[in-house]
């Protein structure tokens, strides 16, 4: 029998918000029963699917990365006991590239957004860093100026904005504060055994 009743929270922002960095000291910093998700994007684009700029490139590549998304998410869900599923990315994230219109982006991925936003208890949003405050290309699949960052920054804040629970974690020169404010959150999330001091 499990002891916990699992939910979902999603950590989403532009390219360089800190993303990685926070989920890797989420991972030393809460139990086994903590799960942290993979970037789909991550999977799909450095498993070799094309990385194109036409429309239709664009297109197949969210509509992947959105199954690979739905169904990680999934099978976090049915192993082990987890108490909180830790998402790299949601599942609407993908709306933010999508080259369309958003009524396209649901009937193709064959969900509504209502739906998608109701399987996240909550959403954190870093936001991503000017040129001045530390945005880089260190990420190799990281392909976006400082300028085309900010534009996708804005669109998920936009995507994201109807959430109930949404949080935004302010860009700053100081990236730990940055990082205490977004485990503060995330240590709301959890029950009480999960949360490491």
């Amino acid at each position: 029998m499990k002891a916990h009743r699992p939910h979902r929270v999603v950590l989403t922002g532009g390219p360089g918000a800190g993303k990685t960095a926070v989920l890797e000291v989420v991972r030393k910093h809460f139990c086994e029963h903590v799960v942290v998700l993979a970037e789909a994007a991550g999977i799909v684009y450095g498993g070799g699917f094309p990385r194109r700029a036409t429309e239709a490139g664009r297109r197949a590549a969210q509509l992947a990365i959105f199954h690979v998304q739905d169904q990680l998410e999934r099978l976090a869900l049915a192993e082990g006991d987890p108490a909180l599923v830790l998402c790299d990315r949601g599942v609407l994230d993908g709306l933010a590239y999508w080259p369309g219109e958003d009524a396209e982006f649901f009937r193709e991925a064959g969900v509504t957004r209502e739906a998608a936003m109701a399987r996240y208890a909550a959403v954190i949003h870093l936001e991503t860093p000017s040129a001045a405050n530390g945005y880089n290309h260190r990420n190799a699949l990281r392909i976006e100026t400082p300028e085309e960052a900010a534009v996708i920054d804005r669109r998920l804040a936009a995507v994201w904005s109807g959430h109930p629970r949404r949080f935004v974690v302010e860009s700053s020169t100081n990236f730990l504060q940055k990082l205490e404010r977004t485990l503060a959150i995330l240590r709301a999330e959890v029950p009480p055994c999960c949360a490491r001091p």
